[in-house]
Order: structure tokens, then C-alpha cells, then sequence
């Protein structure tokens, strides 16, 4: 078999695909904008590419003597097309053997989020793909939205008492690795991943309350309130926390809530629980 292309390999899911392919003893290309960064990451580990989604000069030497991909979507590229010349580049190789991208639960059914169009690109350019589909990412907890919770023991997300199947970005990785060893036991499907449990944000505070030894309330915010906040108090990218609130929408409309085994159908065993990643992360929201 040929290597495995792994792009965002800088990132939190893709760094676990990384590790686990290489656990698995698979050929990684790994592919990111930082060939420093990934030098330090990687070694000799992986081979490694420079790679950018918006530029084509960069996709043929990324892609020599790769037969699998993982796409995922830079949270700064808000539009689906920015992907379809990656997608084209991959329709002219002839050995690709699975193509994995990771999209979000229920977006299937969703024609809203960039996702679901770039699901649809995949499909119709005809390669072999398993699109990857997470309920939502413990790590927007310990990452995005940590900073609220570090100085402020408060949990700002607009969602109400809506529940989530918290899935670790750790388990999508390595249920992902498998996926890309195994590539014609897993070609043409979809798998909507979640955690073992669909909590709300309520649990959640009492969760890291009981953790931390502090109190942590959820604010619960109104929609319009929670996105001005991103932009004008934390600064953050204006169409990413447009992509951002539109995510949490549809959590509040309940299209998270749903709890699947397709994680323990795949790997033979349970993913992490909330409780358990609180624990491997409390440096995140520990005070200074």
C-alpha cells in the first residue's frame, strides 16, 4: 500500500491521525502551511509537505505516492470551494483508494454548513470516501472556549439546556487511523461519531466544578449576544465565529444530541467520557 496523506496534521485531529497511523505502521505524509512546526512535531517520523488548500502548486508533491487522504477543512476557509481544486486534483489520481473528510454530525441532512457541500464534491467526483462525521469536539471546551472558563469560571456558549454527544478530538483521530489502515472495509459510508453520553453545558460546569475544586457556571448566553462577544471582547475572526454560532444553532435546535456506537462498533471499545478528559486536561483551566 502507498502512504497516507494527512492534512492538518498540525492540528488537533489530525496530530491523532498522525500518531495512530504511525501506531498503525502506515507511511504518513504529513501536510500543513509550517514545515518548521511539523519538523518539530514529527522528525523522521513522517515525511513531510508543505501544503495549502488555496494553493494547486503545492497538492503534486504533497500527493506522491499517496493512496489514502484526510481532509480537513481549515476553520479559516468559510467557503465549500476553497476545497474543490484538492478534491479535482484528487479525482486525476488513479490509485486513491479512500478519501476521509471530516464533517459534522447530521450534516447530511443539513445543506447549511460548508461541510455538507464538500461531503457532496467528494461523492460526485466519484473517489472512494468515509466521511468522518463528529458531534462536537471536547477540545472547543479545553481550547476556544477555555479562556471564559480559566478567568471567569464560566462557560459562554449559546446553546440553552440543549444536549451534546462530546466526542474527544483524541478518539476521532484514532477511529480515522483505522478507518485509513483498513481502506476497503470502510469505503462509501458515513459515520456519525459521538461520545458514550449527550450532556448539557449545566453537566458540564458541575463536571469541571468537581474537577477543578471551584465553581464553574454556564452563562447561556443568547445567540446575538455570544457572537458579538467572540468578535468585539475576544477578538476573534468575524466569519469564524459567524461558522461558530451557526454550529451552535443548530446544537440548540437539538441535532447534537443524538448518541451513536459507531465508535465502539469500529474500535471494540468505549470512547472517553467528559469526566475523563476533564481530568487529562485540567492544566487548561487551572488559574495562573
Amino acid at each position: 500500500m502507498g502512504k497516507v496523506m494527512v492534512t492538518g496534521a498540525l492540528g488537533n485531529v489530525g496530530g491523532f491521525i498522525a500518531k495512530y497511523l504511525i501506531e498503525n505502521q502506515q507511511e504518513v505524509v504529513a501536510a500543513d502551511i509550517n514545515l518548521k512546526a511539523m519538523e518539530e512535531t514529527y522528525g523522521d517520523q513522517a515525511t513531510l509537505a508543505l501544503f495549502d488548500f488555496t494553493d494547486s502548486s503545492t497538492f503534486d508533491t504533497a500527493l506522491t505516492d499517496v493512496d489514502r487522504v484526510f481532509i480537513m477543512r481549515p476553520p479559516h476557509l468559510g467557503k465549500p470551494e476553497d476545497l474543490k481544486p484538492f478534491v479535482e486534483a484528487l479525482k486525476k489520481q488513479e490509485n486513491i483508494k479512500l478519501v476521509t473528510f471530516l464533517s459534522l454530525i447530521g450534516v447530511e441532512n443539513n445543506p447549511v454548513p460548508p461541510h455538507h457541500k464538500i461531503e457532496k464534491y467528494i461523492e460526485q467526483a466519484g473517489l472512494p470516501y468515509c466521511h468522518i462525521r463528529p458531534s462536537f469536539f471536547m477540545q472547543n471546551v479545553s481550547g476556544v472556549h477555555a479562556f471564559e472558563i480559566k478567568h471567569f469560571d464560566r462557560i459562554v456558549i449559546p446553546v440553552k439546556n440543549a444536549l451534546t454527544s462530546f466526542i474527544d478530538a483524541e478518539d476521532i483521530g484514532e477511529i480515522t487511523a483505522k478507518v485509513l489502515t483498513e481502506p476497503e472495509k470502510h469505503q462509501n459510508h458515513g459515520y456519525s461519531i459521538t461520545g458514550p453520553e449527550a450532556i448539557d453545558y449545566n453537566e458540564a460546569a458541575k463536571i469541571l466544578s468537581e474537577e477543578l475544586n471551584r465553581t464553574i457556571t454556564y452563562a447561556n448566553p443568547s445567540p446575538r449576544i455570544a457572537k458579538k462577544y467572540w468578535i468585539e471582547i475576544r477578538g476573534l475572526d468575524k466569519e469564524y465565529s459567524s461558522v461558530m454560532g451557526m454550529l451552535y444553532l443548530m446544537t440548540r435546535m437539538g441535532t447534537a444530541k443524538k448518541v451513536t456506537t459507531v465508535f465502539e462498533d469500529v474500535m471494540g471499545k468505549k470512547p472517553q467520557n467528559f469526566r475523563e478528559f476533564v481530568r487529562k486536561n485540567l492544566a487548561a483551566w487551572q488559574k495562573d
